[in-house]
């Protein structure tokens, strides 16, 4: 690594849980993991915008254990299988996040980390690109760089950075940290042309970080250390130290380094981004007709006017509304005022508060071979929807107290049962009697669709014996 040229590892920061987007967002599966802007994840296109950088290096992905999974086959099945996942026992905020991926960098090297989270969106790539080549010969000289957005209108969805004096031609030290301003205050800061938006991305020196991190907020930087010292490797997957994780104090990059340090710096850039927090936010982001509406899946709208209407599997129709949102899910259905769109969290909270299921899934279950929801069940049956991702089966297993059907949707699958393995198309089926062991295994390049229908005394997720599964696991649960 050299000064002119150094090597930059991406700290993709995926702890979120979306809950302003509920219901698409839920625990189970965030904002981060959903195609919510194109056909990629936010996940995803985070990983693919850091892989155009020409010194980055393999990222490193800071999430938590109920997502693992379905990261990493997003980043097997699109290219980013080099990626680095730090899992953290529980959720403590960006401080202690990314403190723990620079000691992991600096195992290896002392890289310049470019620390984003998981769901922002950048339009202007190219511009992002040269933004970062600004701030990282500040980050290389010492100075903790953030980057600030050129503000387009008084936003009080976001906290502003005053800009201070010039570093370089394209770089200004910070004066200050200013937190998300009332209306009035934000149009102030947008007259007068000294503030920016924070993007909440930062470009470190590892070591630098974790200096500043010991001068301004010792405590963390030692639980976080030991969290990083006590870890365990599995695969590409870090199991950080629990209880030394938990011990850490919740806090941020902003409070605990940005605002305390001397070495703040700022690039001021416009890269066409947005913090994709709420349905308004995506709404403002996306291409509208001519009436201002964004209507995604099937859609029918009659005198609808600047509103954004997502249907999911259903059709979904408006008359004679205005600046709304309707997102349609199949669970559940979300109807609100776009200027109320951040209060569906009071939503979300209310489910937490009652137990409810909807706040941790729409009815579908992950597993390692893909996911699976549940069409209908009764005494004695069950009918499954099952989605398995190219190249992945289920265990070699056997059921006692049930029978199955399988039949083909979309795709080709490879059903193996009583020692034979035999090629279904669509439209075909194959029964299994209770008893009788078998595998379901999708041998193509796209997802492969299947219904399952068990019968019998039992048919829970417990009545289940495996003799071979590839992700180490015995009885029950898929």
């Amino acid at each position: 690594m050299t000064a002119a040229n150094p090597t930059i590892v991406p700290v993709v920061l995926s702890g979120g849980s979306g809950s302003r987007l509920w219901p698409a967002s839920r625990l189970a599966q965030p904002k981060q993991l959903l195609p919510l802007v194109d056909e990629r994840s936010m996940m995803l296109a985070t990983l693919d915008r850091t892989a155009a950088l020409d010194t980055a290096a393999s990222p490193i992905i800071v999430t938590n254990e109920d997502h693992a999974d379905a990261i990493i086959r997003e980043m097997v099945a699109s290219g980013h299988s080099d990626a680095l996942l730090i899992l953290e026992p529980v959720g403590r905020n960006t401080a202690p996040a990314v403190a723990v991926a620079a000691h992991e960098a600096m195992a290896q090297d002392d890289p310049l980390l470019l620390i984003l989270p998981a769901d922002h969106t950048i339009t202007d790539e190219s511009t992002f690109r040269d933004a970062v080549g600004f701030a990282a010969d500040a980050a290389t000289a010492g100075y903790l760089v953030t980057f600030g957005i050129t503000p387009s209108s008084p936003e009080t969805g976001y906290g502003y950075i005053r800009i201070g004096s010039e570093i370089t031609s394209a770089v200004n030290r910070v004066t200050e940290f200013r937190e998300k301003p009332d209306l009035e205050t934000a149009t102030r800061y947008l007259e007068s042309g000294g503030y920016l938006w924070n993007s909440g991305m930062f470009l470190i020196r590892a070591s630098t970080y974790i200096e500043e991190l010991e001068a301004h907020a010792p405590d963390i930087a030692a639980c976080s250390a030991a969290a990083h010292a006590g870890a365990t490797m599995e695969g590409n997957k870090l199991h950080l130290h629990t209880e030394s994780f938990t011990k850490c104090r919740s806090d941020s990059i902003d409070y605990a380094v940005m605002e305390q340090t001397s070495m703040a710096a700022v690039v001021p850039t416009d890269p066409g981004w947005s913090d994709i927090g709420s349905w308004a936010s995506l709404w403002d982001i996306a291409d509208k007709d001519a009436k201002g509406n964004v209507l995604l899946g099937d859609v029918i709208s009659v005198g609808t006017s600047n509103s954004y209407v997502r249907a999911s599997d259903r059709l979904v129709a408006t008359v004679g509304v205005e600046d709304m949102i309707v997102v349609d899910t199949s669970d559940a259905v979300l109807i609100a005022h776009r200027e109320g769109a951040q209060n569906v969290k009071i939503i979300v909270d209310r489910l937490k508060k009652e137990n409810r299921p909807e706040v941790v899934s729409d009815g579908s279950e992950r597993r390692p071979w893909g996911r699976f929801t549940t069409i209908d069940s009764g005494q004695g049956y069950r009918v499954l929807h099952l989605w398995l991702d190219p190249g992945t089966r289920t265990s070699t297993r056997q059921h006692q107290h049930r029978s199955q059907n399988y039949l083909v949707v979309d795709g080709v699958a490879h059903i193996t049962t009583g020692g034979t393995r035999r090629l279904l198309q669509p439209r075909e089926s194959v029964y299994i009697p209770p008893g009788e062991i078998h595998r379901l295994e999708n041998p193509g390049d796209d997802i492969l669709e299947v219904i399952e229908v068990d019968v019998g005394s039992d048919v829970g997720e417990d009545d289940i014996r495996r003799f071979m599964d590839a992700n180490g696991r015995t009885e029950g649960r898929g």
